[in-house]
């Protein structure tokens, strides 16, 4: 989902998580398929997360997604 709404890359999703970018991809593709067959559309945010201190910084400053 933070990936759907353009909040981070998969680069990034792999280093919070500790796995490759490859299969953060593979639970990307997982993920649009049920969303596209049961779940809401998910819209992009306005924030955006390159780095974790990114995100620690976004989260310090108690702004809305």
């Amino acid at each position: 989902m933070l990936h759907l709404r353009k909040l981070a890359t998969m680069d990034l999703l792999g280093q919070l998580f500790g796995v490759s970018a490859v299969i953060i991809c593979r639970a990307n593709q997982e993920i649009c398929l049920l969303l596209e067959a049961h779940g809401p559309r998910v819209g992009a945010s306005t924030a955006r997360f390159r780095t974790p201190a990114d995100i620690t910084t976004f989260l310090a400053s108690d702004l809305p997604l």
